[in-house]
């Protein structure tokens, strides 16, 4: 049977820091089992005990995940002292540990899972796991007639690194705009920008659709979020058995 402190349990509930559960404790604003509880450092039965505080029963939950469709002007961060971050957005979290699985640039929307799951969350990241980053771009600037040919070799960035081969599907394309689908299979610093600049085009507007197993829910608007289903974190588990994503 697990078992915590119950500083540690309230405190990664979201009830203040350490010091602060145990003023609360001290207080006489927690009990267990109907019982005020006075000691901050008792040991509670995460399977059986009841804990309250002020009256509200807090329940223990050890992982949450969410599916946030990132606006732009947010930083994928835990904090920052110029944007809000994207752990803001989520008003209703438990926990206090939540963190952006990945990062997207501030004026970049899309895609984005927000978990205190710090194995899933390298295996979604790690660059042995491939895992596949789809985008919609809108660029400025005339493609060669060659792009999906380059892209599929790989590009040379700026820095003199080759990208790994992509997948560009060209939706619409006009004299100087386009607007694309993008997969990657890594993640440089601002690399679907570079790519694009490589060929002499801009991205003037870049969203994340899909990232592994995971899609971006259509009906999210940006600034939304919502607690992935059952069947999204058995997709994203699946990643952490070795499978490739």
């Amino acid at each position: 049977m697990a078992q915590m402190r119950l500083d540690k349990f309230l405190g990664e509930m979201g009830l203040g820091t350490r010091s602060q559960v145990k003023e609360l404790v001290k207080k006489g604003r927690v009990a267990v089992n109907g019982q005020t509880e006075k000691k901050s450092d008792r040991k509670i039965d995460l399977s059986k005990d009841q804990v309250l505080a002020d009256g509200q029963v807090i329940e223990y939950i050890p992982w949450e995940y969410y599916m946030l469709n990132k606006p732009q002007g947010t930083v994928s961060a835990t904090e920052d002292s110029r944007y809000p971050t994207v752990i803001d957005l989520i008003k209703d979290k438990k926990r206090k540990d939540l963190f952006p699985a990945g990062r997207l640039d501030v004026d970049t929307e899309g895609l984005l899972l927000i978990t205190n799951d710090g194995n899933l969350a390298h295996c979604l990241l790690s660059p042995k796991k491939h895992v596949d980053k789809e985008y919609f771009a809108r660029i400025t600037g005339t493609l060669p007639a060659d792009a999906v040919q380059k892209f599929q070799e790989g590009l040379v960035l700026d820095d003199g690194v080759k990208t790994r081969p992509a997948q560009l599907t060209l939706l619409n394309e006009g004299s100087l705009t386009a607007e694309v689908v993008l997969t990657i299979h890594e993640g440089k610093f601002h690399q679907v920008k570079r790519m694009f600049q490589a060929l002499g085009c801009q991205v003037v507007y870049l969203k994340r659709i899909a990232m592994g197993p995971l899609r971006l829910d259509e009906s999210l608007k940006p600034g939304q979020y919502r607690p992935l289903t059952a069947e999204e974190r058995t997709k994203l588990k699946a990643l952490e058995t070795g499978k490739d994503g």
